[in-house]
Order: C-alpha cells, then sequence, then structure tokens
C-alpha cells in the first residue's frame, strides 16, 4: 500500500500531540484526519474509512477501548493503541477488542510512524483456507465469513486472519512464533502472550472451550490446530 493513498486517524484529546503526529505523517504522504472525542472518532472511521486509526486510551464520551470495539463491529482499519500509563491491562484490553499494536506514552513520533509503516506492511487476508475444517465450522476466504453451526460469527480482522491460518492444515500444530509472523507480519515484535490473548478470544466468539475443544486445540508448549473434520 502506498503512502499516497493511505489515510491515517489520529484519535486524542490533546492538541499538540494531534498536531506533532500529523506533521511527522504528513512528512511521510500520508493523509490524516483528526478527531477529539469518542464518538466522533468512530463516526469519522465510518465516514472516511481510514487505513489506519492512531488511538488513545484516554477519551473523553468513550474511552479508547470502547472506540476500538465499536469500529471493530465494521472496520478493518489497522489500530495502533496510545496509552499514557503503560500498564498490561490497557495493553491486554486493547489487544483483546481488536487493536493491532500499541505504543506507550510519552513516545518517539518517529517511533510511531515505524509503527505504521510496520502495520501496513502486514497481511490482512491469510490465503484459502483448506477443506477438511471441523464440524459445525464454515470459513468463507472470499467473503471474510465464518459460520458456526450456520449462525454467523463477528470475527476481527486479526481473529479471522488466524482462523485462516490454522484452516490451512487442519491436524497440523502451527506454532506461536509461526502464527505472529504469518499473521502480524514478519518485522513485528511480540513475545507468545500476544497470540494466546487473540486465539482466547477467538475461542470465545466460537463458543469453544479449551478444556473440551471442538474445534482449536492448544498444544501445549508448541502452538496451536485445528481439529480436523470427520
Amino acid at each position: 500500500m502506498s503512502a499516497q493513498r493511505t489515510r491515517v486517524l489520529v484519535v486524542d484529546d490533546e492538541a499538540p500531540i494531534v498536531e506533532l503526529v500529523r506533521g511527522y505523517l504528513e512528512r511521510e504522504g500520508y493523509a490524516v484526519e483528526a478527531a477529539t472525542d469518542g464518538p466522533s472518532a468512530v463516526d469519522a472511521v465510518r465516514t472516511s474509512a481510514p487505513d489506519v486509526v492512531v488511538l488513545d486510551v484516554m477519551l473523553p464520551g468513550l474511552d479508547g477501548i470502547e472506540v476500538c470495539r465499536r469500529i471493530r463491529m465494521f472496520s478493518d482499519a489497522y489500530v495502533l493503541m496510545l496509552t499514557a500509563r503503560g500498564e498490561e491491562i490497557d495493553r491486554i484490553m486493547g489487544l483483546t477488542v481488536g487493536a493491532d499494536d500499541y505504543l506507550v506514552k510519552p513516545f518517539s513520533p518517529r517511533e510511531l510512524v515505524a509503527r505504521v509503516k510496520a502495520l501496513l506492511r502486514r497481511p490482512r487476508r491469510p490465503t484459502d483456507a483448506a477443506a477438511g475444517v471441523p464440524p459445525g465450522l464454515e470459513l468463507d476466504e472470499a467473503r471474510r465469513v465464518v459460520r458456526v453451526d450456520g449462525a454467523p460469527v463477528d470475527l476481527t480482522a486479526l481473529e479471522f486472519n488466524l482462523l485462516g491460518v490454522l484452516a490451512r492444515d487442519p491436524g497440523v500444530v502451527v506454532g506461536r512464533q509461526a502464527l505472529l509472523d504469518r499473521v502480524w507480519g514478519p518485522d513485528f515484535v511480540a513475545d507468545d502472550h500476544l497470540v494466546d490473548v487473540h486465539i482466547g478470544n477467538l475461542r470465545k466468539k466460537l463458543g469453544d472451550e479449551p478444556a473440551r475443544p471442538r474445534f482449536i486445540e492448544t498444544v501445549r508448549g508448541v502452538g496451536y490446530r485445528l481439529r480436523e473434520g470427520a
């Protein structure tokens, strides 16, 4: 994706931060819009369809966690969350509702630009899923639709991509690092916990129980696999 055609929405209620970030991003050729509260951020994503949302956690109206949850209902934009506290709970909650990455304030504007570029290098679509998924699970790659027992399941882009990677080879164990490389991209740096958080959220949406998995099995110390179909 070329920078000239990439749209970035910066959401922060501190005007100096918005202008600082806007300046650095515009120098890289990105088209930048801004929002200063949660409700206007959701509206801006709906109307402008940005490619990337730089989203502060602490916002008036709706906090960044709730904004991320709402925009994930209709948008596959990359979401880079900003947190002033740097607490693990902020990061885990943000990732659980569909954020792609996080950055702790105070941050270097150059690092933020680098994170945006890294997000844009990530694949958004997995390759076509192979046949042999377990009974009750339907994965339509072309339409990016997942159904369990005929009922549609609302997944974030990352959750869909994780499921797509596992569905390429049902029964084959995929390591956590391999999932990081294939879903987030080889340049993304994170620990295995990131994969575990997203797999946990995916399982909940699929109605899967880790102790008695119907779809996704954990292979301790290695990674995950999708159960083979009958």
